[in-house]
């Protein structure tokens, strides 16, 4: 990192505005949106950033700014500036929006093709299909089977006809060759087919296939096979939509980022069906809020098949993102973050995919260098493959929890993470304590059941905390290596000598911040439902009909408003005991 850096991100004006920050060769390497731009950005040079910005800190060289005249106007300018330079951190929309659909087109003569782009015009729309490439394989068949024009664009009336008339894979309407009443009748036979209503297609590749293979031709059989199971695959996730006219339609966007990498979740419904989803993949800096306010600007520019209602996973600037929708895009978008309700079922299980996805990536990183590193660093005897790491998370000494996170080779093994409610506290404030606690009983219980123990432990915090877990290590007489990883500058902290400061890009040191990450993220989540929980005996009781006991009684059955809106009046009516109007009640209180 040049030092000049530094001293220019000082000198910048107290302004909104957008900040590009470049590398030693002068390439934009990331472009951010601020409401103050030199707060903001020396925010980057704290000392206790994360690896992340600690790895993007590192290769600035110089910074440029533009000033504006508000955030919203910076939040337009900075969408322009990444689709300009491309930066190496940012997150970039590179993939196609969604699964592509077949498009007949609403004109005399219909041209049908494979798009992704929605056009409210009339046209006729199948799909989504997931399988891409059993899609082209049904085009091709419809292509070779159908002379239907494959020029772009409106019909023109030519003198004399194109190629494919003469190759006749095409019937000519430019010249008048074919009736529009004719011309309609092939359309026809492929619109019957993806309805559902017509195998006639279906039945005659299988003879092709079968008069094929008798006469040993097993290339033509191959393709014919290809074919019926493309056929196949096509009318059995067949609907038509009309995508010009959904009342109902919503989008649903959640991210899931572990270290550098992310992964973008989208669903789509249209009047109350799921017609498409995606998951967008991107290696960035930035936090999750940021990250996903710039995708979603990216996402939506063009305009194309926007929804009536956004819900997002993520405290982004609801109302900077409407205002995009109003102003650019003429579209009345409304933008909300669901904290319960089908809304909120729907994004935490976009949530889930995009979580899967980044977990399924992690994997495939080979950590081990990383590993030698820090067994060097920390002078351990073996190599660390197994990592287990403790954090405590607790709001004003309620709901204090410890969470336990396993790393095996480096990557995260979710299927071993544990999660502890301290049982030792009777409300106090004790970090120390919670950590004897949940150290004692994860390791009581490894003893008993003869468990794998881990190579080493590290704990969220300073010397205090590393003496708390030893303590239960030695009361179970066993010897773990444990450190600590303090937050304010990611030292690594000893049970004696000196604490050991390493470069943020250390790939040792970056293994522990992402362990660390890892157990802040999982705490917090845990902490966060058993607040939610307390918030729904709240919500249950402010219905009408439903006092403290009944909704006692309610949450111990289902134990969450999830699984109330699972159930019908009558089932909760006779699960919980209450009657079926009070249930009625309920569901309808909590649907909305």
């Amino acid at each position: 990192m040049a030092e000049s850096a530094r001293d220019q991100a000082r000198s910048l004006p107290d302004n909104p505005g957008c900040y590009l920050m470049k590398n030693k060769e002068g390439t934009v390497i990331y472009v951010g949106k601020a409401k103050n731009l030199k707060r903001r950005v020396n925010s980057y040079f704290l000392p206790n950033r994360n690896a992340k910005t600690a790895a993007l800190v590192e290769k600035i060289h110089d910074i440029d700014y533009v000033i504006t005249g508000n955030e919203y106007e910076a939040l337009v300018l900075e969408n322009n500036l990444i689709k300009k330079y491309n930066p190496h951190y940012n997150i970039l929309l590179k993939d196609g929006k969604s699964y592509p659909v077949i498009r007949i087109t609403n004109e005399a003569f219909p041209r049908i093709f494979k798009t992704r782009r929605i056009i409210q015009d009339g046209s006729k729309y199948y799909g989504p299909y997931p399988d891409v490439r059993r899609l082209d394989t049904y085009l091709d068949m419809v292509r070779e089977s159908f002379p239907l024009r494959i020029c772009n664009g409106y019909l023109k009336k030519r003198e004399s006809p194109c190629l494919y008339y003469h190759m006749k894979k095409c019937a000519g309407p430019c010249i008048g060759a074919v009736s529009e009443k004719d011309y309609g009748q092939y359309v026809k036979e492929v619109e019957d087919f993806l309805d559902g209503d017509d195998s006639r297609i279906i039945k005659r590749v299988e003879k092709e296939m079968l008069a094929a293979s008798k006469a040993l031709d097993f290339e033509t059989a191959a393709k014919k096979r290809d074919i019926l199971q493309a056929l196949t695959v096509m009318q059995q996730n067949q609907t038509v939509e009309d995508y010009s006219d959904a009342v109902d339609s919503r989008d649903y966007a959640a991210i899931e980022m572990r270290a550098y990498l992310c992964t973008i979740s989208i669903m789509q419904f249209r009047d109350g069906r799921l017609i498409g989803k995606a998951l967008y993949r991107a290696e960035c800096l930035g936090d999750e809020t940021e990250t996903l306010l710039s995708f979603l600007i990216q996402y939506y520019s063009d305009g194309d098949t926007l929804p009536s209602e956004l819900f997002v996973s993520h405290e982004i600037d609801t109302e900077l993102l409407g205002r995009f929708f109003r102003d650019e895009l003429n579209a009345p978008v409304v933008v909300a973050v669901p904290r319960d309700g089908k809304h909120f079922r729907i994004l935490r299980m976009a949530g889930e995919n995009a979580s899967r996805d980044v977990e399924k990536r992690l994997k495939t990183i080979d950590n081990t260098p990383a590993l030698e590193e820090l067994k060097n660093r920390v002078g351990l005897d073996v190599l660390p493959r197994h990592i287990e790491g403790f954090d405590i998370a607790q709001l004003s000494g309620k709901y204090t929890v410890a969470s336990m996170i396993v790393f095996r080779d480096g990557n995260s093994s979710n299927k071993e993470y544990r999660h502890f409610s301290m049982k030792s506290l009777d409300g106090k404030i004790d970090d120390f304590q919670s950590m004897r606690e949940a150290v004692y009983r994860r390791y009581a219980r490894l003893q008993k059941e003869g468990g794998d123990m881990p190579d080493l432990i590290m704990v969220d915090g300073g010397k205090g905390q590393v003496s708390a877990a030893l303590e239960s290590l030695a009361s179970l007489n066993l010897t773990i290596p444990v450190i600590g990883l303090a937050e304010e500058h990611e030292e690594i902290v000893f049970p004696e000598g000196p604490s050991l400061c390493l470069d943020h890009s250390n790939p040792g040191l970056r293994v522990l911040i992402a362990l660390r990450d890892e157990c802040h993220r999982f705490a917090t989540s845990f902490n966060q439902r058993m607040r939610s929980k307390e918030a729904s005996f709240s919500l249950l009781e402010s219905i009408e009909g439903i006092g403290p006991e009944r909704s006692k009684r309610i949450m111990k059955i289902y134990g969450s408003v999830e699984a109330i809106l699972e159930l019908n009046a009558e089932e909760l009516s006779k699960g919980a005991k209450i009657p079926v109007s009070v249930a009625e009640r309920v569901l309808r209180k909590l649907s909305f």
